[in-house]
């Protein structure tokens, strides 16, 4: 039965993992209906796991319920980004405070250096700023040592993965998301936690704008990274 019952949960977090990045790449668009039967089979799994994997999504708020067996992919509206960026800005403004308090400064010190290499013409550069700014999160995350913090940034990051998603490439936005970052990056180096949560403001300030008129001008749906 314990066999069996691992087994399951392995089926559900594969389950869970894919429908994920299916809704954050855009494969699953906002009002796909996710039927049990047909998810289940598609996917191959029993409907069991299947069900976990959903109701983790609708927890996440990424999918909603509109039957006992009929689950629609939520959409969003720039309502939603709004709201979702209040909550980003309290957490990261504090985050990058708490860093600059408790962080290893040599750690950050080195991001400064890697931000003001980056190529966003080279080959890959934009992908590989988009890591660097993972990893950034990641050594923030470490500093923070607060797993309830982490967790409630884990749930805002699921969500900008689509927001991302919606927005185009802005080619100006993005070289100054990068200077950004550094300056997040070189206050935290510094210990100075007043810079770094006025840093993450003006960061998260801008690339709010940014997103908002990218979504009122229709334009296409490349990343814009925040």
């Amino acid at each position: 039965m314990a066999t069996d019952g691992a087994t399951q949960g392995r089926a559900g977090e594969r389950a869970y993992a894919t429908l994920l990045a299916e809704i954050q790449s855009g494969a699953l668009p906002a009002g796909t209906v996710l039927g049990e039967v047909e998810q289940a089979a598609r996917l191959g799994v029993s409907r069991t796991p299947l069900r976990e994997a959903l109701r983790r999504l609708t927890a996440d708020g990424l999918v909603t319920q509109q039957s006992p067996r009929v689950t629609v992919v939520t959409d969003v509206e720039p309502g939603d980004i709004r709201a979702l960026f209040e909550l980003r800005r309290a957490l990261e403004e504090t985050a990058a405070a708490l860093a600059a308090r408790r962080g290893d400064r040599a750690v950050f010190a080195r991001f400064v250096e890697r931000f003001a290499d980056v190529d966003l013409t080279a080959p890959g550069g934009p992908d590989a700023y988009y890591a660097l700014i993972a990893q950034l999160d990641a050594e923030v995350d470490t500093a923070v040592a607060n797993d309830y913090f982490t967790a409630a940034l884990r749930t805002v990051r699921t969500h900008l993965v689509r927001v991302r998603r919606l927005a185009r490439d802005n080619p100006d936005r993005l070289a100054a998301s990068v200077a950004e970052h550094r300056l997040i990056a070189a206050a935290i180096a510094d210990g100075d936690a007043e810079l770094a949560a006025h840093a993450t403001h003006i960061h998260l300030h801008n690339a709010l704008a940014s997103i908002l008129t990218s979504l009122d001008d229709g334009s296409g749906a490349r990343p814009v990274t925040f």
